[in-house]
C-alpha cells in the first residue's frame, strides 16, 4: 500500500505553492510527524511533516514550480522494495 503525498494548503487564500526543498531524498526511511520538504508561498516557507511512516518514493514534481494545492507530488510506500525513483 502507498500513501499519496500532496500538495497541502498553508493559508485560506493560498491555491498553489512551491516545493524549494526536499529534506528526505527517494528511499530514506521516514516517520510519521518527521518533515520531508520545504515548501514556499507567497507568505511563508514551512517544513511539510510526513503523514505516515514508510519509505518515500515516486517524487513527480521540480523544485521551484508552482504546483496546485491537492496534486500527488510523491508516495510513502511500506516496504524498500516498493520504492520507484519517478513517476512519468
Amino acid at each position: 500500500m502507498s500513501i499519496e503525498v500532496k500538495m497541502p494548503q498553508l493559508g485560506m487564500n493560498q491555491d498553489s505553492a512551491k516545493i524549494v526543498a526536499w529534506l528526505k531524498n527517494i528511499g530514506d526511511k521516514v516517520s510519521e510527524g518527521e518533515a520531508i520538504f520545504e515548501v514556499e508561498t507567497d507568505k511563508t516557507t514551512m517544513e511539510v511533516e510526513a503523514q505516515s511512516e514508510g519509505y518515500l518514493s515516486g517524487i513527480q514534481v521540480e523544485l521551484g514550480v508552482d504546483i496546485p494545492v491537492g496534486e500527488l507530488i510523491a508516495t510513502i510506500v511500506e516496504t524498500k522494495k516498493d520504492i520507484v525513483d519517478t513517476v512519468d
